[in-house]
């Protein structure tokens, strides 16, 4: 599984990320994770507002950080 968090580096993108790898964490899943922080790789994405979730190259949120619950239920697929 190929996870992306697009965003800046900002407060709510590093935070998304540390909820995100907790619960692959927690879930005992396997997973890559990678940092997009350039606007223009950010733009190929249908995003409007950052942080944003991308699993496996399908955005599952967009401009809000998302609860646990909701974590697992996309990484459980």
């Amino acid at each position: 599984m190929l996870i992306k968090i697009l965003g800046s580096g900002c407060a709510k993108c590093e935070r998304l990320e540390q909820l995100t790898r907790q619960v692959v964490a927690d879930l005992g899943l396997t997973a890559s994770f990678e940092h997009v922080r350039e606007i223009d790789r950010i733009m190929a994405y249908p995003v409007m507002t950052t942080p944003a979730l991308v699993v496996d190259e399908v955005v599952k949120v967009s401009g809000r950080l998302p609860s646990k619950e909701e974590l697992a239920g996309w990484l459980r697929g």
